[in-house]
């Protein structure tokens, strides 16, 4: 049974997290509404409702090309590395191939190396072959970063399921190519959709790789579409928020899109270990 008082602290709890959760998004959007004349700090409305700021900031910051540059990155980046996530889970997972614990633990080391630390090697390596300033600079890259995650994602979820499922296709004389893709993938759709939203939203937001890659302003991705109103020594916060929210508006629309699968996935315990 719980209590009353334990009750009202978690309502109170949820109450705050939801609070916290929906302030920097309310804040945004009044900074990208207020007149464009008002003072850095301030979010005041006098001047009424300012929709225009958004068309402002898409002509401005060349958002039709960035948005079609990031999109063109994200559907490099997310089918090749859920792909080969999903493999790389396979092997590990259930074929339980030689060596397994000692790749697998190379993979959690890729997991933890910060990009900060990988991004000069990568731009010496991408220039080399002649490939900086161009989507694969940033689309390569992504995709085996990604690879770390993802594999230790699928690895878990594979596992989680029974053993006797691959038993029994087996028995029925699937192959392991039939097993993985009409046995396994669709037991664990939810985390496969959990897996590929979130490498859409790292992809979509990733900033630091596409600026040391990307110099040209007609290869520059949505992110940092943001940097023409930020001066040397000045900031145009109206058009940053009002930028903000178009690069964020894709994201929200596919999580929108994919929210109860997405929660499904969360709550199903893909990670089982």
């Amino acid at each position: 049974m719980i209590g009353k008082l334990e009750r009202a602290t978690g309502v109170a709890i949820l109450v705050l997290a939801g609070i916290s959760g929906v302030a920097p998004i309310a804040i945004a959007l009044l900074f990208a509404l207020r007149d464009p004349g008002s003072l850095g700090g301030s979010i005041e409305l006098s001047g009424g409702l300012r929709w225009d700021n958004f068309a402002r900031a898409w002509d401005l910051g060349g958002f039709g090309q960035s948005l079609l540059n990031s999109f063109v990155i994200v559907a490099i980046v997310v089918p090749l590395a859920a792909t080969v996530s999903i493999l790389n889970g396979y092997a590990l997972g259930s074929l339980r191939v030689p060596g397994e614990r000692w790749i697998f633990m190379g993979f959690l080391l890729g997991l933890m190396m910060p990009l900060e630390a990988l991004v000069i090697p990568l731009f010496y390596t991408m220039r080399d072959l002649g490939l900086t300033n161009t989507w694969w600079s940033v689309a390569l890259p992504l995709a085996a970063l990604h690879l770390a995650f993802g594999t230790f994602w699928m690895r878990a979820a594979l596992r989680s399921l029974p053993a006797g499922l691959v038993e029994a296709a087996t028995m029925d004389g699937a192959s392991s190519w039939q097993i993985l893709w009409k046995v396994l993938v669709p037991s664990v759709r939810p985390a496969i959709v959990v897996l590929v939203l979130l490498m859409f939203m790292w992809t979509w937001n990733d900033f630091l790789l596409a600026l040391v890659m990307l110099s040209s302003p007609s290869i520059r991705t949505a992110p940092l579409s943001l940097t023409q109103f930020q001066g040397q020594f000045s900031a145009d916060f109206t058009l940053i928020a009002a930028g903000s929210i178009l690069v964020a508006l894709p994201v929200v629309a596919l999580y929108a899109f994919l929210q109860r699968e997405f929660i499904r996935g969360m709550l199903s315990g893909a990670i089982k270990e």
